[in-house]
């Protein structure tokens, strides 16, 4: 056992830890509640982009929230370990903490290096949506809400919709009017080219998916650093009270 000397002078130090790590903990709380607000709008919001790759619902918006739900109870963990002054505990918060930093650091750096890929991804996948427009499936729902969202028509202007196969029954989809498009101009380019949106949708798209990206992108390096903070006191504050056999009162 430690002499009592030193357990005096080692107490403040053990005090002012525990101050910063639950100081920390909350924020890292906060954090978590972040994530679920971005998951529940990345569902509402975004979810229409993801829809033009994989044609179907996309569960990256859930990845979101679930991320952010565990990441709201480890934050309450670390309150309480640091409060209970168990090392062991402090312990298992410092690898979680550990797991979060690596996943969030490839998630940031996967997201930057590949960013314009994922870019040529997202319009090669758009142009393919447009050429496949039945009006029916998820695909067309996202096309026609872009086309309405961004106000824009085809993928690189109006008259791409001409080469598609909807095109020669029905013409131009009527979410690339402007207000109310005729039934006759929608089957004639030149007279629906005074009634519909005539920038192409290529661009808007992959540079909305771009910009979300990289504010992802962004946020994950952000959280990913600010984990080393916890685990650098989780880990010192354990170390402490191990060696001076410490008691939390």
């Amino acid at each position: 056992m430690a002499p009592p000397s030193r357990r005096l002078q080692t107490k403040p130090v053990i005090t002012c830890l525990k101050t910063f790590l639950i100081s920390y903990s909350l924020i890292f709380w906060l954090t978590g509640v972040i994530l679920l607000a971005v998951g529940v709008w990345g569902k509402v919001s975004l979810e229409v982009y993801f829809s033009l790759v994989s044609g179907e619902s996309t569960n990256a918006p859930y990845v979101l929230i679930g991320t952010g739900a565990i990441i709201v109870i480890f934050g309450l963990f670390g309150c309480f370990a640091t409060c209970r002054g168990s090392p062991w505990m402090l312990k298992l918060y410092a690898m979680f903490l550990i797991l979060v930093f690596l996943a969030e650091l490839v998630a940031g750096v996967s997201g930057f290096v590949f960013r314009h890929e994922i870019k040529k991804e997202i319009g090669k996948a758009y142009e393919k949506a447009v050429m496949s427009y039945n009006q029916t499936d998820s695909r067309s729902e996202a096309v026609n809400y872009l086309q309405k969202k961004l106000h824009c028509c085809g993928v690189k202007n109006f008259t791409d919709w001409s080469a598609t196969e909807y095109f020669k029954e029905n013409g131009i989809p009527e979410s690339c009017c402007k207000e109310k498009c005729s039934p006759e101009s929608l089957k004639d380019l030149d007279k629906a080219e005074t009634e519909v949106f005539t920038t192409g949708c290529f661009s808007l798209v992959t540079n909305v998916f771009e910009s979300n990206l990289g504010v992802v992108a962004g946020v994950s390096f952000g959280i990913a650093f600010f984990q080393v903070i916890g685990i650098f006191l989780a880990c010192c504050l354990s170390h402490y009270i191990t060696n001076n056999q410490y008691e939390m009162v």
